[in-house]
This record gives C-alpha cells, structure tokens and sequence, in this order.
C-alpha cells in the first residue's frame, strides 16, 4: 500500500517538531503488546465517539480476532451510548464485557478511557473537530488506535494530529485510517495495476460523491446547549465536521490521491456554495463543491461532490491515463479499457474493506508490526480542507497557503456542554477572507 514519503510530507506541511519533547514524551506509555502478542492473549478495546460509524468499527474490531473483547465505551452523551452499548451486547453478548462503571458519559470520556491500563486499542470516531487531542492523549497513555476519516477539520489540527503520529511511530503504536477503500479487494488490484502502469501514466482523475444529506438535522430541546446541539448536528458545523467535501466526500479525495501515488498538490480553486440546503438548521456547510487540484507536471484532478435532495446522484472515479482510462464506481466495479481495446474488469473476490482494514489491523499488532497510516490520513485530509478553503473564498490557494493556514476552526478555551457558542456564519465565497 502506498504511502506519502515521510520525509517530504513533514518537510512540506508543516512547522519542524521539537525533538526535545518528543523524546521527553516517548519515555513513557510504551503499548503492552509493542513486540507482537500471541493469540492467547486478549486484547481490550475500547470506543469513543458512540455513533453509527463507531459502533460499526466495534463489531469490525471484535470480529477481526478471536481473543478480543470491548470493555469500555465514551460519548459526550449517554443515550448515545447506551444505544451503541444494548446494539453490540446483542450482537456479541461474549465480547462485549463492560461494566457500567466503564461507561463514561461527557466531553472528558477519552481521559478515562485512557487512563484504563487494560486497554490495549482505542477506537476514534467522535466528530472530526476532536481526533487530534483525542489521539494525543492515546498516544501519550500508549495506546494503539483506530482512527475515522478525516482526521482535523483545520491546518492547526491536521499539524497537531501529525505530531502525536510521529510519537505513536516512536513508540511503535498502531494507527488504522479509516479510509477504507485502500483495503477493498477491488480497488487495490485496480490501483495496483494502475501503478504498474496499465493505463500509462496517469494525467487526469475525475471523482465524483453526489447523493442526499446523511440524516435529517435534529430539532433542538429545550435542555440542550449550545455546544450540545451543534455536536448533536455535527455534520452540519464546519468546525465539527469540516464540511462534507472533508468529511464524506474525503473517500474521493482519498482515491485521487492513491491515483497519483499520494503526490501532493500545488494548489486548488473551486465553484462552490449552499444552493438547497439554505435554511438555519443546515448549520453553516455548503451543500456543493467543485474543486481542481493541479499537481506537478500539468497533472489535474477535479472533484465534484453535493449534498441535496431529489437530484442525480454519483459515487464514482475516473482515471485518465496516457493509454487509457480506468473506471471505480463505488460497491460496484473497477475496471479499465485502453486506446487499443484491451480490456479489464476485477472479478475476483469481494469482502467488506471495513472489516478488511480491521483484519490487517489487528494481525499487525499480533505480529509486533503495527500499521501506522497516520500521514497518509493527515495528506489526505489536508488535501479535503485545501479544496475547502477555495471554495470558501472563492480563491485559488496552494498548498503551501493552506499548510501554513492560522485558521482554527475549534472554539478558544474549554468546552462545557452548556457553553454560549453562537452559531456559525455561512462562508461566502468572494467576500470570505483566507486566514
């Protein structure tokens, strides 16, 4: 599986890290299986983030390995989490063991998650906003995680998630990316043989993720907060979500970015806006994007993806290749046709990729070969917030503008649940600054 050259991803993104505290922070919170575990020892595993793609990843982690149990569950809220607790207890009343003093319910969940020695992976999956803290406390408490896409919402997020991966590599922790599709049987032989260069070399991607909004927004209750309702409608909170071009449609950017071997774009512009979804409760998301990438060589990707309903919907890529071009459509195909009529389409086996990744996952970690898919998941996220960021301002941007952004989308000082948080402004584009 390709990965960004660590090297030239760090010297290009970001600001240099302090040697000193990564040294100081490494001599602690060792994970108690660094040098690989034999089957008969069980691995605990806990969740935070107890949502719909949380409690997917649970069953994937359980069912990945015989001798795993679930032991701790953390939402910022407890319905939340019992939900996702009597759903898994049905569904592997053996593996789930977690006793209610186990159950952590608030904001400071993943504090006490990670103060359990016992657990030995932790499974990330609550807003994109709190990936970067939440995987510095786990890496600090030396745990091995799961991380859900995007991994930041911001540049100053995406720098911080970076800085705790280069300590989880110090420390020989694991890292699993939730970008599924670099483990779908399909795409990787398409990929594979993309790279061997069966369509010549590749010049132009097209991707496109077109459908409705994902859930409804909730209605809110006269009990909840501010910061309460906007977390409880996340999707449509840039600042929790980072829109849906970095939260969804980030698969997309995803593939474009294994098309051209993770190279990393020279800048972006885009057409974008709220057109259908106009009204409050719709938070402050655009509902369209349409971005292009230009990358080193005259190469291009273009990406289009909406939220909106009763329109035509899409969930597919194209790769253009000097000898002919490939075809993905999303749990469907992958195939290719070349310029002289040779044909190919994938045939061969088709698994679940989330259960895939899981598997890889965690007979890494048995092995004392950790996976760690860190840096690819903070270049492919950033490339999601560069497109967002020329949409917002209607700009084009670079690379290095948006690496170096100051713009810190997460609210100053600590959350309360029952926070002042005034909603967000919608952006618009021409009159939105970059910062």
């Amino acid at each position: 599986m390709n990965q960004p050259d660590a090297t030239s991803l760090n010297r290009r993104l970001f600001l240099s890290r302090s040697a000193a505290a990564l040294a100081a922070s490494s001599v602690a919170g060792f994970p108690a299986i660094s040098r690989g575990a034999e089957n008969n020892k069980l691995l605990k595993v806990a969740l935070v983030g107890c949502g719909g793609r949380g409690s997917g990843a649970a069953g994937q982690a359980m069912n990945a390995d015989e001798n795993v149990q679930l032991v701790a569950l953390g939402d910022a809220f407890s319905d939340r989490l019992e939900s996702a607790y009597n759903n898994l207890k049905t569904t592997e009343p053996e593996k789930v063991q977690i006793e209610d003093k186990n159950k952590f319910v608030g904001l400071d969940a993943i504090d006490k998650i990670c103060a359990m020695k016992e657990v030995d992976v932790v499974l990330l999956a609550s807003p994109p906003a709190f990936r970067p803290e939440h995987l510095q406390k786990c890496v600090e408490a030396g745990k091995h995680t799961f991380c859900e896409k995007p991994c930041a919402t911001d540049a100053p997020g995406v720098k911080r998630f970076l800085e705790a991966t280069a300590v989880a590599k110090q420390k020989g922790l694991g890292l699993l990316s939730g970008f599924c599709y670099r483990f779908a049987n399909g795409e990787r032989e398409f990929f594979k043989r993309v790279h061997a260069g069966e369509i010549g070399d590749v010049r132009a991607v097209y991707g496109a993720y077109m459908g409705g909004s994902p859930w409804a927004p909730k209605a809110r209750k006269e009990s909840w907060g501010d910061l309460e309702y906007q977390m409880r409608n996340w999707i449509y909170q840039t600042w929790l979500s980072g829109d849906h071009l970095v939260e969804q449609a980030i698969h997309s950017v995803d593939k474009m970015m294994w098309a051209f071997q993770d190279a990393t774009p020279v800048r972006a512009w885009s057409v974008a806006g709220r057109q259908q979804r106009v009204e409050a409760e719709f938070g402050n998301v655009f509902d369209h994007f349409g971005v292009v990438y230009e990358f080193e060589g005259s190469r291009m990707g273009t990406l289009f993806c909406r939220q909106q309903q009763g329109v035509w919907a899409d969930s597919s890529e194209r790769i253009f290749g000097t000898k002919g071009t490939g075809q993905i459509v999303a749990f469907r195909s992958q195939s290719y046709k070349l310029l002289d009529g040779t044909a190919w389409k994938y045939t061969g086996e088709k698994s679940d990729m989330y259960q895939n990744e899981h598997n890889a996952f965690f007979a890494s970690l048995r092995a004392g070969k950790p996976l760690n898919m860190g840096e690819q998941l903070a270049h492919s996220t950033m490339v999601g917030i560069l497109g967002r960021m020329a949409g917002y301002t209607g700009q084009v941007v670079t690379w290095e503008e948006a690496v170096n952004s100051k713009e810190d989308l997460r609210p100053a000082g600590p959350l309360d649940l029952k926070m002042k948080l005034p909603a967000p402004t919608p952006a618009m584009p021409g009159r939105t600054k970059f910062v």
